[in-house]
């Protein structure tokens, strides 16, 4: 008797004995599957590398490299499947994946907070409606036309409920990631796409669940609805009987302690247990982890310490393998003929015509004016990790086949990546503020209130920053000086960061909340000096990618109506006295800064300024020098030190160089030859220096020298080398080319701060760079001046606190 027998093949076993054993790594498991890790990870990060110009979130390079690696590409090569990613691997593959998933969407539960969902306004509740009822109905209609061609013998009711969702699916997190690049997360925009999206993601999982239900290979609809019944009773377990225990860790894990082992332990576990009774169900593993990260109290730092342990080894090493396991079912090989590739078409018309009409339709009965409601359509249609589990599901569930399971994946990847560059190319938010008279320190006034935007990348910069601010509070009066701290923060690519960014408070202040007593430790340091001081400091935060983040300081600065940003230099110095780069990145956002600045500008070479800790007001004793050449700089450069010499421990001295009449011709040259200097008056130079030799301060020294060459001004300045802060301007009219003395490589701080900068000259005194705003030179302003009664608006005396500006990322 002859019978039919499949054989299975062998399993792998763990790992090898070695190559000079006999045995080939790659027949092993571990040394495979790391092969594996490496190969994806290299590969999706050149793939997200190269798309970085085109503005596209991760994800799209993620999903791509999986079907670039899958049969679709290079897996046409037998060899290279069967060597790489062979069958029998596939098992080992797809549990490290799964796995990842699970703990990716546990993150994603602790990002998403129900309490704010609850509070989700009529608008946002009705555009996220919108964004599912039209998209679902379009579903059922296209599961119809796919089962009568591409999919024939699939079961009606799970694919009809399959298709509705992967059509109405809006991927959270990469729209996230979309509006933070793109700035639009604070905007009104901003916030109704994330409002209707989180309403979006839980109706979505609610209907997969509905989905997988259905779609179990026992076709009795009494099981179908068990399965619904459990799962239900689990997510009422979850809420009344594991809350309360997680928020028990949770409120004994308080703020500046560290959270114990044992209770991040025990909350991964839960993780796990949950996973397994979901599984159990017959739901899915993800939607135990989903409802556990929900589940979790969101005040407090216990929840920030979770995603801090497990973010990055989640979606830096095993997340791309979630979506190499979905290229690796991905076969674009099997679209082929007029009809599959015109199913295609109608599956991504379907799916961009439901959401972006229904969402479109929906705004403008809301009242939303027509570009923003087009760009909510388009940022509604945004697809993404989601989509892929819906599709895997369903193809592990034999609910889609290969080529429908093609046609979705391809459309998820079409509509997530028109997203940015339509919504670039129909909403551009009008960057408009209201003119203002004091964009200079140097003023008529002097008795007007002083606004600084003070940006720092680390508590590196800080101490210097904060003795810096104190050297130039003035005396004359309480509020006389208002800063804004800025925390200058990267966008990463974690999902923590958007949640941060996503908690931006409209007022401009930091993205915690001080109701639930999270705090930015880097900037308790200016708070702290708030309160002993006459200083009002109002914190703040920019995060943003570094080639942009100078759009939201200089805008910030015009909000804030500031008079001067304060930048670090990118270099900083070394212990043997060197000065060592944080990176060409942190340069350039300092020379756009200076391209695109409101006000003027100031770059600070940090040599220690009052030493590593803040100094108090009654321990300043600083020696100030202000090299003045001439020109707005000097003269921006000089109004400051003035000012700075207010406070009785600080000694300004002015050094005027007058250059002879060869020198001055040299110079003269030398100017031509670069960009010449717009609005310099001789005048304005003599004005500001007779103030001072007539005021006879005692706290200022004002002397005068007459230089001839290079190697003269530099021997004086060689004189003043152990004063503890230099004020010079990055553009002096008169000073002869210092660069080949000093740091030619940095152009943002001029021949003269250049050199100062130099290790060469000193190792003990810190620079100031001051750039005086110019408003007839050739900038590039990123904020347009507009009011209705054509005023140009002082700064008022008010407190800062009383001036809101729109948020920024």
């Amino acid at each position: 008797m002859v019978t039919n027998s499949t054989t299975c093949p062998a399993p792998m076993k763990a790992t090898s004995n070695g190559s000079f054993q006999g045995d080939s790594p790659l027949d092993y498991a571990i040394p495979l599957v790391i092969l594996q890790i490496c190969l994806v990870v290299l590969f999706t990060r050149i793939l997200a590398f190269l798309l970085r110009p085109l503005r596209q979130p991760r994800v799209i390079a993620e999903i791509i490299g999986g079907i670039l690696l899958g049969p679709s590409a290079l897996g046409r090569s037998e060899k290279f499947l069967t060597t790489v990613f062979p069958k029998k691997s596939m098992t080992v593959l797809d549990t490290l994946a799964n796995l990842g998933l699970l703990f990716f969407l546990f993150l994603v539960g602790l990002e998403l907070d129900i309490r704010a969902i609850r509070r989700t306004g009529k608008k946002a509740l009705g555009i996220a409606l919108a964004g599912i009822t039209l998209p679902f109905v379009l579903g059922i209609g296209t599961s119809v036309v796919l089962q009568n061609t591409i999919n024939k013998g699939a079961r009606h009711a799970p694919f009809l409920v399959f298709m509705g969702v992967a059509l109405s699916i809006t991927a959270f997190p990469v729209l996230a990631r979309i509006l933070a690049e793109l700035k639009l997360l604070t905007t009104d925009v901003g916030r109704m796409a994330m409002s209707a999206a989180a309403v979006n993601d839980v109706a979505a999982w609610i209907l997969l669940a509905l989905a997988i239900a259905l779609s179990g290979s026992n076709t009795s609809p009494l099981v179908s609805l068990w399965v619904l019944l459990c799962g239900v009773a689990f997510v009422l377990a979850a809420v009344f009987l594991l809350r309360p225990l997680i928020g028990l860790m949770a409120s004994r894990s308080p703020e500046g302690e560290p959270v114990k082992e044992l209770y991040i332990c025990i909350t991964l576990s839960l993780v796990l247990v949950c996973g397994f009774i979901t599984d159990t169900i017959g739901i899915h593993a993800l939607f135990g982890a989903f409802v556990v990260g929900i589940i979790v109290p969101k005040e407090g730092p216990f929840a920030g310490v979770l995603i801090e342990k497990i973010e990055d080894i989640v979606s830096g090493l095993f997340l791309p393998l979630y979506f190499v396991s979905s290229g690796l079912k991905t076969n674009v090989a099997t679209i082929k003929g007029a009809q599959s590739w015109g199913l295609l078409v109608l599956v991504i018309f379907n799916a961009c015509f439901g959401k972006v009409v229904g969402t479109i339709a929906v705004s403008l009965l809301c009242k939303i004016q027509v570009k923003e409601a087009v760009a909510l359509g388009f940022l509604m249609n945004t697809k993404g990790l989601v989509e892929l589990i819906v599709l895997n599901i369903g193809k592990d569930k034999k609910v889609l086949n290969d080529q429908s399971f093609a046609v979705l994946v391809l459309m998820a990847l079409f509509t997530t990546f028109i997203t940015t560059p339509i919504v670039m190319a129909v909403y551009k938010p009008a960057r408009r503020g209201v003119p203002y008279k004091h964009k200079t320190v140097q003023r008529k006034d002097l008795d007007t209130q002083l606004r600084m935007l003070v940006g720092f990348h680390s508590t590196r910069n800080i101490p210097t920053m904060i003795n810096l601010i104190e050297s130039s509070r003035g005396t004359r009066r309480r509020g006389r000086l208002c800063v804004y701290a800025m925390h200058l923060m990267e966008l990463s690519e974690r999902p923590s960061a958007i949640s941060m960014v996503h908690k931006v408070r409209s007022n401009g202040l930091p993205f915690w909340n001080k109701v639930q007593g999270d705090q930015d430790q880097m900037v308790i340091a200016f708070e702290a000096y708030q309160q002993l001081s006459a200083v009002t400091v109002r914190p703040m935060t920019a995060i943003s990618d570094l080639s942009s983040i100078h759009e939201d300081i200089c805008t910030s600065a015009h909000q804030k109506r500031a008079a001067i940003i304060i930048l670090p230099f990118h270099k900083h110095q070394r212990v043997d006295g060197t000065m060592e780069s944080l990176g060409h990145a942190f340069q350039q956002v300092n020379q756009r800064v200076l391209r695109s600045s409101p006000c003027s500008v100031g770059i600070i070479v940090d040599r220690g300024l009052g030493g590593t800790t803040q100094v108090s007001a009654s321990d300043v004793s600083y020696t100030v020098v202000v090299p003045f050449f001439g020109g707005g700089d000097d003269r921006e450069a000089l109004a400051l030190g003035l000012r700075m010499a207010e406070h009785p421990g600080i000694m300004l001295s002015i050094m005027k160089f007058t250059l002879t009449s060869e020198a001055a011709a040299v110079a003269q040259r030398q100017r031509n030859n670069t960009d010449p200097i717009t609005g310099y008056s001789h005048a304005d130079d003599e004005a500001i220096l007779s103030e001072i030799v007539a005021s006879k301060d005692q706290s200022t020294a004002f002397e005068e020298k007459v230089v001839g060459s290079i190697e003269e001004i530099v021997s004086v300045l060689k004189l003043m080398n152990k004063c503890n802060l230099f004020i010079v301007g990055r553009s002096p009219t008169t000073a002869l080319d210092l660069v080949e003395k000093g740091s030619s490589d940095c152009p943002e701080l001029g021949p003269v701060g250049g050199y100062l900068a130099s290790s060469d000259f000193s190792t003990t005194a810190s620079v100031l760079v001051v750039q005086q705003y110019n408003p007839t030179a050739d900038l590039h302003p990123l904020v347009e001046e507009h009011t209705d009664d054509g005023q140009v608006y002082d700064v008022p005396d008010t407190p800062a606190a009383s001036i809101h500006g729109s948020s920024m990322v």
